[in-house]
């Protein structure tokens, strides 16, 4: 039925004007056309909450219009059929953007990921019904009246997350929405209605039968929220975490000092850096490592023999590869993980190394953003210039913030990375140090291929990036030097 709540469509048109064209072609062609699902579903947030903002990335529509219908009246433009026996085309605008119009459907025999019959229908009604959660049940019309048929208004207003009708069949008829009630729990920091919690509860060994692909994407959804720590706290609770994360659910329970966590277990101490970093980062896979970055710990101390747990971040490591293979997660994200996993110690060490380490430190994963000299990367900021050791950054401090060490742990470390970009800046970076010697010009200088010459090379390098050498002669004269001495001592001793 209608509501007396009307969500701002000229906010929506603004930024996707060909919608309001789609939705005015319908109509007036006698079809019952409307905005649907997510967007009506922000927009009502933003009703009930103006601080909260409204801001639509994505615009979809549902129509009484059968598939045939629609490309009659769009003939004038180009249409994909993505999912045509499911009632969705695809409609390419002037301005080529691309907009989802989907006929009114119901839907059945389902295997618990995707339904095995599609009845293209006439009513809304059918089609809010056979949808996940109330607030996202919603839909308006062109000039922004809302059609509630489910009482997603009134649990938006609650902050309450509710399956529509019996949670057991919404569930069954794709186990993924488990994982989404949860995202949307976190998004809107609402709770579970507890029939809905309770069906998660029973089901949720069968999220097994969902492809990891699609699991990782909710994972890092909710990960996106400013509430991942209770999102994962959430998965605990519902029995959903031993079948995504065991290794994260392995950690309850693993003691560590007191002296340096007094805050409790490997577990609580990770739920705590969640929390903390919920507050300044914003980027998924930064709170993925945040999350993963102590999971070697339990192995360690059983390898340790209950001594210490040495070594947990290069156990941690290859555990975090295996994760991000498991969860089909692309190789660049795996490497990030795997990166700041492995070095979330490592740079506790950056004051005490030399320039030269410090300068390869923070120039790891430099590759990913472009050249470091580029007129455009030498404006950027920090974030863009040195991508991996920004996240390595925010990692720590969550990390540190989370145990006894809180600011005197990542505050010097800060202190030094401030001094060392600064001295970058002043003297000359990996890719330039590279520039003045590498291993063709000493080669075609008479050194020989091999080993000693990549050693010999690195020493230089690191003597570059210390200032103390600065132009391609003395660089070459003091690598040749080095190989003539042929002491294996005297590489790593400057000259």
């Amino acid at each position: 039925m209608s509501s007396d709540y009307r969500i701002d469509t000229e906010k929506i048109f603004e930024q996707h004007p060909f919608a309001r064209e789609i939705l005015d072609r319908l109509n007036a062609a006698g079809y019952e056309a409307v905005l649907i699902g997510g967007v009506v579903r922000d927009g009502v947030c933003a009703l009930l909450d103006p601080s909260i903002g409204f801001s639509p990335h994505e615009v979809d529509i549902a129509t009484s219009a059968l598939p045939q219908e629609v490309r009659r009246l769009f003939r004038d433009r180009p249409i994909v059929g993505v999912g045509e026996e499911f009632g969705v085309l695809v409609i390419a605008a002037p301005d080529s953007q691309q907009y989802e119009v989907a006929t009114f459907r119901t839907e059945g025999e389902y295997d618990g990921r995707w339904p095995g019959k599609i009845d293209l229908v006439r009513d809304l009604s059918g089609d809010v019904n056979r949808r996940d959660l109330t607030i996202n049940g919603l839909a308006a019309t062109g000039d922004g009246k809302v059609i509630d048929l489910v009482g997603g208004i009134e649990d938006l207003k609650a902050g309450l997350i509710r399956a529509i009708g019996d949670p057991q069949v919404r569930f069954a008829e794709d186990y993924l929405r488990m994982l989404r009630t949860i995202r949307f729990a976190c998004r809107i920091g609402g709770r579970i209605d507890p029939a809905t919690a309770e069906a998660i509860a029973v089901n949720a060994a069968k999220i097994e039968s969902i492809s990891w692909e699609r699991i990782c994407d909710e994972i890092l959804r909710t990960l996106a929220t400013p509430a991942s720590a209770r999102g994962i706290e959430l998965l605990d609770q519902l029995g959903l975490l031993p079948h995504i994360l065991p290794e994260v659910t392995a950690m309850k329970g693993v003691p560590q000092p007191e002296e340096y966590h007094p805050e409790g277990d490997v577990y609580v101490h990770t739920l705590l850096a969640m929390r903390i970093a919920d507050r300044f980062v914003f980027d998924p896979i930064v709170k993925m490592a945040i999350l993963l970055h102590d999971i070697g710990k339990p192995k360690a101390l059983a390898r340790n023999d209950g001594v210490n747990m040495g070594g947990h971040d290069a156990i941690g490591a290859r555990m975090t590869r295996k994760i991000g293979t498991r969860l089909r997660m692309s190789r660049h994200d795996i490497a990030r993980l795997v990166f700041l996993v492995k070095n979330h110690m490592r740079i506790a060490d950056f004051p005490k190394m030399g320039r030269g380490k410090q300068v390869r430190f923070v120039s790891e994963g430099i590759g990913s953003k472009g050249n470091s000299d580029t007129p455009e990367l030498q404006q950027a900021s920090l974030r863009d210039r040195y991508p991996l050791f920004f996240d390595l950054l925010q990692v720590l401090v969550a990390d540190c913030e989370a145990c006894a060490h809180k600011s005197s742990g990542w505050a010097p470390i800060l202190r030094e990375t401030l001094r060392v970009i600064d001295h970058m800046e002043r003297v000359c970076d990996l890719k330039r140090a590279r520039e003045l010697v590498d291993g063709h010009m000493l080669i075609e200088k008479g050194a020989s291929p091999g080993p000693r010459l990549g050693k010999v090379l690195e020493v230089i390098h690191d003597r570059i990036l210390a200032g103390e050498i600065d132009t391609r002669q003395d660089a070459i004269s003091a690598a040749m030097d080095l190989l003539a001495d042929g002491a294996k001592g005297n590489e790593d001793r400057p000259r």
